[in-house]
């Protein structure tokens, strides 16, 4: 995008008509200043009047015999959502079952047909923002009741409509909805002022935004010219001309950030220089035999991925992907052996002192019959004497596997020949961080200019399509297979009515030589949230609930080594039962632990709920986890499909309870939160993106990649003319100059 300083492109909105001082303010702090701005701030959705039904066409379609199987105690759902415009004509609360509320709004349109709106919670928020006599569009799934012949929405999207627009909604055409916040709504805009406001813009500043597609590619891709993709998100002609937009801003806007993320991997390969290896490792083929299990596919051919890129002479940057339990730490060993055969030294980075004791145990053990490697420990809590003895192996290179936490690159650390550093739980660690171990990886090979091979390796699975762009200069291996002998865990919803019979079954389990662990959200009970703590409910378990067992408490404000203890006692089993807060959402393993109980269960983010079950699980055992929620949810979880999307933590839960593939879990966690939010990517590089969904858009993604590198290839610094445009949007968007240097 280029402009002079008197574009329009950059004049502040304030000047257009009908906005002003006080609301530009209110569009400022939505990130909308400049008419550029107002461009690219496209509609999140269309109101399509242009073959629209009126409730009672809706009703007839709906009412059909063959939508029901003539069991009339059931509602018929139908999961294609519709947008309707109606008037409230009614709104009353009422009461049903044990004293459940509901508001119940009374919608009504041209025909004599009415639409019920029912909210079974928020209650007090749509009681004020529903009006009778208001006009609203209402956007949702239609329920039939073949019973008592209503029509229903649940939780719908609903935005009233200014009196001035009501014509304009109810003739056949496509309006745009704009993003409507509670500030923009309070400086006095609506949807009209959006609508002229974007209109302005279009015919004021379009002219001037440089496309940064070539023209030869937007060709062939077969894309909509830019300008008029633009004008058809704002001012549509028809649904179909509005996806071919959004397909062709969607692969603009991944082409410039592809095209970043190539310059990015390009200028970190250019001037660096690998460790030569060779693929044949004796120690490596001696652990694999003594295994008392084989090697998964999945495993298999992540290792040959890694010794590939260990032996192609050009220093390795993998991401090793794969879900809890899914044989992660046998694949870096085996290939830390592998750099051991070649005479290097290794280090495995983790982010807690007990996970590096963990590791510690589980190497030694795995290692037990292969002679010559010594491993050696370095965290913050040594005591001078074992921290000097590390020191000294670790200089002389008598320990060929280092394990730590942050202490391994301290200035005082001097490596022997590092040739392959291994990061666990690598979103634990920043930026800085990776790279200053990198750089102590490289001062170890003295004047040679070496660097060590790096394997980040997550058990938080993301999906590829997140991973090729966040990650986009690191190669992903995915262990997407479980072992053998490792049982799904079995998810169940609870509510709090019946806790009762799932602290028997945790009795049970107990009474069969098990543990549990029981996670409050909470440390201490708080009078602005509500929500159970574990401090609190620890005194009820321990002394009414299990008081013949023996019941531990864990929680952040511990100090390090009083939570590091209590984790050890636990995995000694002088624990039963462990109330705790998300603190072991990263911990040991407890292969004995086989139940884990979640409070408040709605709380928590997918993420983080997949990753406090995967606390359990760990052993041959059968393992359970159970998620408890208030008993209000009861009549959502088991009534709306997941098509209603009524409330994001009924979501999280069904997905909970239908599937223990990480993946899975991460795709929903993507749709609900976005990329930003679940991996934390805008400290990461990660933009947010305004077209593009980092899930449903894998097969853009892989083109944009796939042409970024082509451009780069044959352009390395974007000299050309066509790629002129190209070259300024990625530096006005990344700000990182030098990886497009002017030769």
């Amino acid at each position: 995008m280029t402009a002079e300083s008197t574009s329009p492109l950059i004049l502040p909105l304030q000047y257009v008509k009908g906005v002003g001082p006080r609301r530009a303010e209110a569009l400022a702090k939505e990130g909308i200043v400049s008419y550029a701005d107002a461009i690219y701030n496209v509609p999140r959705a269309y109101v399509d009047r242009t073959a629209a039904e009126n409730i009672a066409q809706l009703r007839e379609r709906y009412r059909a015999p063959d939508l029901w199987s003539g069991d009339v105690s059931h509602a018929v759902k139908v999961t294609a959502q519709v947008t309707l415009v109606g008037t409230v004509t009614r709104l009353e609360q009422r009461t049903v079952g044990k004293g459940r509320n509901m508001l119940v709004a009374v919608l009504g349109d041209d025909s004599s047909a009415t639409l019920q709106l029912i909210f079974w919670s928020g209650l007090t928020y749509y009681g004020k923002v529903l009006k009778a006599g208001s006009t609203y569009v209402v956007h949702g799934v239609p329920q039939y009741d073949p019973k008592w012949g209503t029509l229903s929405m649940h939780h719908p999207e609903i935005e009233e409509v200014h009196p001035e627009e009501i014509e304009q909604y109810r003739a056949g055409s496509i309006l745009p909805r704009y993003r409507m916040t509670q500030g923009l709504k309070s400086a006095g805009l609506t949807m009209r002022h959006l609508r002229a406001v974007a209109e302005h813009a279009l015919e004021r500043g379009l002219g001037l935004i440089d496309d940064p597609v070539p023209g030869d590619l937007r060709r062939a891709r077969r894309l909509m010219p830019q300008h008029d993709a633009l004008r058809q998100l704002h001012m549509p002609d028809s649904l179909d001309q509005i996806e071919l937009a959004k397909s062709s801003m969607k692969y603009e806007e991944l082409l410039v950030f592809e095209t970043h993320l190539a310059a990015r991997r390009a200028s970190r390969k250019r001037p660096e220089r690998g460790l030569p290896m060779q693929a044949q490792s004796p120690r490596a083929r001696a652990v694999i035999d003594a295994l008392p299990y084989e090697l998964t596919a999945a495993q298999k051919r992540v290792i040959r991925e890694i010794v590939g890129d260990m032996t192609s002479g050009t220093p390795m940057n993998r991401l090793l992907q794969g879900d809890v339990g899914s044989g992660k730490t046998i694949v870096a060993l085996l290939c830390m052996l592998s750099a051991i055969d070649n005479g290097y030294q290794t280090v495995l980075l983790a982010p807690t002192e007990i996970l590096v004791e963990q590791h510690y145990h589980s190497l030694t053990k795995l290692l037990s019959n292969v002679d010559g490697i010594k491993v050696a420990q370095l965290v913050g809590a040594q005591r001078s004497v074992a921290r000097r003895h590390a020191h000294e192996m670790i200089s002389s290179g008598q320990a060929q596997i280092v394990v730590g936490t942050h202490a391994l690159f301290e200035a005082d650390v001097n490596y022997h020949k590092l040739g392959l550093i291994v990061i666990d739980e690598q979103h634990r660690f920043g930026v800085a961080q990776r790279k200053e171990l990198r750089r102590m990886g490289q001062m170890s090979h003295g004047g040679q200019p070496r660097t060590p091979h790096i394997l980040v390796m997550s058990a938080t699975p993301i999906p590829r399509t997140l991973a090729m762009t966040l990650y986009g200069d690191l190669d992903v291996s995915v262990i997407d297979q479980l072992p053998a002998n490792r049982k799904p865990i079995v998810t169940r919803l609870v509510f709090e009515s019946s806790l009762a019979e799932t602290f028997r079954f945790i009795r049970a389990e107990v009474g069969r030589g098990r543990q549990a662990y029981i996670v409050y959200p909470l440390v201490e009970k708080s009078e602005k949230v509500q929500a159970k703590s574990a401090v609190e409910h620890f005194e009820w378990l321990h002394n009414e609930v299990f008081p013949d067992l023996r019941v531990g408490l864990l929680h952040g404000q511990m100090i390090w080594d009083e939570k590091e203890e209590i984790m050890r006692a636990f995995l000694r089993r002088e624990y039963d039962v462990l109330v705790s807060t998300t603190v072991i959402e990263v911990g040991i393993d407890v292969p004995n632990a086989t139940v884990m109980l979640i409070e408040n269960a709605e709380r928590f983010g997918l993420s983080q709920l997949h990753q406090l079950r995967g606390r359990v699980g760990r052993g041959a055992d059968q393992s359970y986890c159970f998620l408890a929620t208030k008993d209000h949810f009861r009549y959502q979880v088991t009534r709306t499909s997941a098509a209603d999307e009524m409330m994001a933590a009924v979501v999280r839960l069904r997905t909970m309870e239908q599937t223990t593939d990480g993946f899975k879990v991460a795709e929903v966690d993507l749709r609900l939160r976005g990329p930003g939010d679940v991996m934390g990517t805008r400290q990461s590089g990660i933009p947010e993106f305004r077209f593009a969904d980092l899930v449903g858009d894998a097969e853009i993604i892989a083109q944009a990649r796939a042409d970024a590198h082509a451009i780069l290839t044959a352009d390395p610094h974007l000299r050309s003319a066509q790629h002129q445009a190209l070259r300024t949007e990625v530096l006005k968007m990344f700000d990182e100059g030098g990886l497009i240097t002017v030769a």
